[in-house]
C-alpha cells in the first residue's frame, strides 16, 4: 500500500510540475518548436520519467503511465467545464498587432521576438505588417490575422453576385470499394452508379481509386491507372 501511495503522489507531482513549467516557458513552445525548445522539452520529460522510475520500486512503476493518463483526462475535463481554470492553465488570446502597429509590450510578455512574428505572418500570406488590422496570438500558440479591409480578397458578395450552395462532397468509392451507406443516404442506387461509370467507359468498380458526389449532383471519378498526356515533376532530376 505504501508503494501505491508513493507512485500516485509522485506521478501527480511530476505531472503538475511539468504543467507549471510548460506555462512558464510560454505559448511559443506549443506552436514553433526551435531546436533549443525541442531539447529542453526532451530533457524535462526524461528527467521526470527517470525520477519516477528511481523513486518507485518494482512493478508499481507501471501504474505511473495510467495515473498520468487519468490526470490528463481530469485536467481536460476541468478546462472544458471551467472558464477560470481554462484561463489559468491555457491562458488567453493576446493582441500583438493593432492597426498595423506592433504591440511590443505584449510581445515581451509572450517572449515572442520579431523573427517569430514575421514567420507566422508569412505563413498567413502577409509580407507587409502595414496590411494587418489585428494579429492575435492564440492560447495554443497560433497566430490569427485580420487584414485591413482594403487588403482583403474580394468576395462574390462584395461584387453583388449570388452564388450556388457549395456543400461537402460525399465519398462514394474509396480504394475500389463502394461506400454503400453513403450511397443510400443520398437516395442513390447501384444502378445509378454503374450507369455513371459506364458513361465514363469504366466497366469495373475495382478500377476506381476514388469517387465522390459533389454538392451539385455531379460525380467526380479518379482511376487507379490515370492515362495522362503529361506528368508534371517538381524534383530537379
Amino acid at each position: 500500500m505504501e508503494e501505491f501511495i508513493k507512485v500516485v503522489w509522485k506521478s501527480i507531482a511530476v505531472f503538475l510540475i511539468l504543467i507549471i513549467l510548460s506555462r512558464v516557458i510560454g505559448k511559443k513552445l506549443l506552436s514553433q518548436l526551435t531546436f533549443f525548445d525541442f531539447v529542453i522539452a526532451i530533457v524535462m520529460g526524461t528527467v521526470a520519467g527517470a525520477f519516477i522510475v528511481t523513486e518507485v520500486e518494482g512493478r508499481w512503476v507501471l501504474l505511473s503511465p495510467l495515473i498520468l493518463t487519468i490526470s490528463t483526462l481530469a485536467l481536460s475535463f476541468l478546462t472544458t467545464s471551467s472558464l477560470a481554470a481554462r484561463k489559468v492553465l491555457e491562458g488567453e488570446p493576446v493582441v500583438v498587432i493593432q492597426n498595423g502597429k506592433i504591440m511590443d509590450h505584449n510581445m515581451l510578455k509572450l517572449r515572442l521576438h520579431l523573427d517569430d512574428l514575421e514567420m507566422q505572418l508569412r505563413e498567413k500570406g502577409v509580407f507587409d505588417i502595414r496590411e494587418v488590422e489585428f494579429a492575435i496570438f492564440e492560447p495554443h500558440g497560433f497566430l490569427s490575422v485580420l487584414k485591413k479591409s482594403q487588403h482583403q480578397a474580394v468576395t462574390m458578395k462584395d461584387l453583388g453576385f449570388d452564388t450556388a450552395y457549395k456543400g461537402l462532397a460525399t465519398e462514394i468509392i474509396k480504394d475500389g470499394d463502394v461506400l454503400e451507406q453513403n450511397l443510400k443516404q443520398n437516395n442513390l442506387t447501384f444502378s445509378w452508379l454503374y450507369d455513371e461509370l459506364r458513361r465514363r467507359k469504366i466497366e469495373r468498380i475495382s478500377d476506381v481509386f476514388y469517387a465522390s458526389l459533389e454538392s451539385d449532383g455531379t460525380l467526380y471519378v479518379d482511376l487507379y491507372d490515370d492515362k495522362l498526356d503529361y506528368v508534371h515533376k517538381v524534383e530537379d532530376s
